[in-house]
């Protein structure tokens, strides 16, 4: 275990300088990297939203308008095929999702049959679809009577379609903005992320998404007036409708339905400003057949008014004064030069094929975002002092070996993201931070196993390479069960949650990496080169070298107590309840900062109640100057009227406070994220179950969730208690908290398989205590240090990231206990051996810190 051939150590140290070379470009600007040789690797870790600021939306399709529109159509089909025919009909409408219609000669039917089909044809669904797909589905539930309905195969079809066309428009709109790298991508069947880091203006980014930009020209109908229509006094005719101005006040007016240009037809828009009146303007420009097209409406309709109408609202409704036949037009409306500049954004790009609604929104100022930087990057390096002081006061100049393995494991976990492209979040700092303590857990895993086999009376060559051998399966087992929870993190996550998965789950690669390459090479070359006679030393101890407490003798009493505080905590549960999130519940959460002097709790409260919000909740958050606003979901207007909330809050605040960050979540979305955080919880512990139940006996695999499931209740308890806030990061926190929970108990797990194969006639309770005695070195000092690295975070980490931090903190400490007090003593519980078995056998070796506690 302590040779190394030169090809090893080369390939050793190669891949620690290629690690640091692809690290490095982390260390400069996009600017200075630009600057250097196109050879050299220029890929960086992407920094999530909330560290560098910019704007989280989340869009989804309009699923009953887009059903309605295709039904509208569908009606105008059959008409217009039924009129080519020359077939006489009535009862022409809608129901549900179909269209009836009515043949009055009995003669005709079979000839409207024919016609009416030809409307049901099979659609491509594309390369990557699943053959043809028929929309609309024509029968015949009456003689005469024809029902076209559209298929479910059809709606997810046009809601797919509406996706792709969607995604290239939205594309064209965010680019419009002039920012850096935006990420939109199709999320589920339905949905359309967009992701635009650095945004400085999000609530402009959220009119330009939340707008259709269907724009089209039509003859206003003045056979009736817009305001006895509007008072019900009048009825608009069957082939006008009734609209209204975008003005403030609105106007009515009634238009006519028919299309008579539509925005399809534009080539081009550009702000600008009116010659005469000096007012903000958009002009447009039509192509050939929209410049014929608009030329013939203005020329036979002198004199009348012609409404340019956007999204079911008027812009403008001039009088035609004469033939516009030179294929330009403009568009005025009281624009202000913002609101021209976004109205020829949004023609330029086209219009969306579909309503698309905002059911989630993150968005975090660049400015938190610059202090969320400032705060990891302080949290990491006092958590990485702490850590490296106690290595080096625990192990002496073994520390020294163990503190240059875990630098090289940041480097190396760096330069994978890096390769990755992988984004860096807040938890994903804390991320980095657990693995900091888990890469020092797998080196005191080697540490206490060469320390115990030299107290056997091993030479210390034997020793060391009899530590690192027996240590293997200890670490890798220990390491799966982590790394299986982070892998269901990241398919059941979402956001800062997946990335905290990515960064823990490659920390979990490149530790066990440098644990068995980098930490032994360097130990192998220390012992070749000073031929030392004894360990190094170290100053601090935290636990003796022998210990013999018997805890099997009051595991009975643990295990009360256990049972009656996760008792208390699930009727915690029951009563009290956990603090949801508005991850959970649907709401809004806005973090403001007073543009003077402190926050004012009660006038923000006091301006809320004014603008109509319900349900508000105001308290500071962090210093005196800031301040968290949450509002829970308002009324019945579903998804939309969340962002409505949002935007009613900007116009109360927004004079005197600058918004730090905005979360909305609708119902939509918050039922799905309690359901996944369940699903991931359950789905992790099931994946450890079976793997500790292939690697030991079922009698391990059941102690082990026992203990785990233990833990999770106990932290959900501890969360009721302090009332912390319960969203998507606490599914986290538990998620690593099953994972840590999992380490230190397959840890003492392994040691007991190992004593059962050596002691094999030893009584269980008295061979429990006897590998619990042998690890608790371990467990305290791994304990120590994670605990050390977590408080740095909890301390100098933030506000944002406190209540995941504190879970976090809670998990470590019942985790640990739990692997004694819980798991060992399920294996009794279980009769993984018989209690009552025969003395110690002459062929048993004896102990080296043998417990004198008895039978168990």
């Amino acid at each position: 275990m302590l040779y190394f051939s030169r090809w090893k150590t080369i390939l050793i140290w190669l891949t620690v300088v290629v690690g640091v070379v692809l690290a490095l470009p982390n260390l400069f600007t996009r600017e200075q990297l630009a600057a250097l040789p196109s050879w050299l690797p220029k890929d960086q870790i992407t920094l999530g939203l909330d560290l560098q600021g910019g704007s989280y939306i989340l869009l989804e399709v309009d699923e009953a308008s887009l059903v309605n529109e295709h039904l509208q159509t569908l009606r105008d089909d059959a008409r217009q095929a039924l009129r080519e025919a020359r077939i006489g009909y009535t009862g022409l409408g809608t129901s549900g999702r179909s269209v009836e219609v009515t043949v009055r000669d009995e003669g005709q039917v079979d000839a409207a049959r024919q016609a009416l089909q030809a409307l049901a044809q099979p659609v491509s669904a594309g390369i990557l679809g699943r053959g043809n797909v028929s929309p609309v589905a024509v029968t015949e539930p009456r003689p005469g009577t024809f029902h076209l309905a559209l298929t479910d195969q059809g709606v997810a079809y046009y809601i797919s379609s509406a996706v792709d066309q969607s995604i290239e428009v939205v594309r064209r709109r965010v680019d419009e903005l002039g920012t850096t790298e935006p990420l939109i991508q199709r999320q589920g069947t339905g949905r359309i992320m967009v992701q635009v880091p650095g945004l400085q203006d999000p609530q402009r980014l959220k009119s330009l998404l939340n707008q259709t930009a269907k724009l089209t020209f039509r003859l206003v109908d003045t056979t009736v007036s817009g305001e006895d229509v509007a008072r019900g006094a009048a009825r608009a005719p069957a082939d006008s409708e009734l609209l209204y101005t975008n003005d403030n006040p609105s106007r009515p007016i009634v238009v006519k339905r028919q299309v008579m240009v539509s925005g399809e037809n534009l080539t081009d828009a550009q702000a600008g400003f009116n010659s005469q009146t000096n007012e903000a303007v958009v002009n447009i420009r039509f192509d050939t057949r929209g410049a014929q097209r608009f030329g013939a409406v203005t020329q036979q309709n002198v004199g009348r008014p012609f409404a340019i109408v956007l999204d079911n609202k008027v812009l403008s409704a001039p009088n035609i004064r004469e033939p516009i036949l030179g294929g330009q037009a403009q568009i005025s409306g009281s624009f202000t030069t913002q609101s021209a500049n976004d109205l020829a954004v949004l023609l330029r790009a086209g219009a969306l094929p579909a309503t698309l609604d905002i059911i989630e929104e993150r968005t975090v100022g660049p400015g938190l975002g610059a202090d969320s930087i400032a705060a990891g990057e302080i949290a990491g390096i006092i958590g990485a002092i702490l850590v490296v002081v106690f290595m080096l006061a625990a192990y002496g100049f073994l520390g020294i070996i163990a503190n240059i393995a875990l630098i090289g494991n940041i480097v190396l976990l760096l330069a994978t993201l890096s390769v990755l492209g992988s984004t860096l979040t807040l938890p994903g700092i804390a991320g980095i931070v657990l693995t900091v303590g888990m890469a020092v857990d797998s080196n005191v895993l080697i540490y206490e196993r060469i320390r115990e086999e030299r107290r056997k009376g091993q030479p210390l060559i034997q020793a060391i390479s009899t530590g690192f051998e027996r240590a293997l399966a200890t670490i890798v087992d220990s390491n799966i069960t982590t790394l299986i929870a982070a892998v269901i993190l990241f398919f059941l996550g979402s956001g800062p949650v997946r990335g905290f998965a990515v960064t823990l789950a490659v920390g979990i690669v490149t530790t066990v990496f440098t644990a068995f390459t980098l930490t032994r090479w360097m130990v192998s070359e220390w012992v070749r080169r000073r031929r030392p006679k004894q360990l190094p030393r170290g100053y601090l101890h935290l636990v003796p070298e022998v210990t013999r407490i018997p805890f099997m003798k009051v595991r009975l009493q643990f295990f009360a107590i256990s049972l009656l505080l996760c008792v208390v905590s699930l009727g915690g549960l029951a009563t009290v309840g956990l603090n949801l999130g508005i991850d959970f519940t649907g709401g809004s959460l806005v973090e403001v900062q007073a543009k003077n002097g402190a926050a004012d709790i009660g006038d923000i409260r006091q301006r809320l109640g004014a603008a109509g919000l319900g349900d508000v909740q105001v308290q500071e958050f962090g210093s005196p100057n800031e301040a968290l606003i949450r509002i829970g979901a308002q009324g019945e207007g579903g998804d939309a009227q969340q962002v409505q909330t949002v935007n009613t809050v900007h116009t109360a605040l927004d004079a005197d406070y600058n918004f730090q960050r905005t979360e909305v979540v609708g119902p939509t979305v918050s039922g799905e994220l309690a359901w996944a955080g369940t699903i991931g919880v359950v789905a992790s512990l099931v994946a450890i179950l079976i793997y500790i139940w292939f690697r030991f006996e079922w009698q391990f695999a059941i102690g082990a969730i026992v203990s785990t499931v233990n833990d999770v209740i106990l932290t959900i308890g501890f969360l009721v208690l302090t009332q912390i806030e319960f969203n998507l990061s606490s599914i986290a926190a538990i998620l690593t908290i099953v994972g840590y929970s999992l380490n230190d108990t397959v840890v003492v797990y392994d040691r007991v398989r190992e004593n059962l194969r050596r002691y094999k006639r030893m009584p269980l309770g008295q061979l429990l205590d006897l590998s619990d005695n042998e690890m608790l070195s371990r467990t305290t000092l791994t304990s120590l240090t994670t605990f050390l690295a977590l408080a740095a975070l909890f301390f100098f980490g933030g506000e944002v990231i406190r209540s995941f931090v504190t879970a976090m903190m809670f998990g470590v400490v019942i985790g640990t206990g739990s692997s004694i007090f819980v798991a060992a003593p399920m294996l009794i519980f279980f009769k993984l051996r018989p209690v009552d078995v025969m003395p110690p056998a002459e062929e048993d070796p004896v102990p080296p810190n043998q417990a004198s506690t008895g039978k168990a």
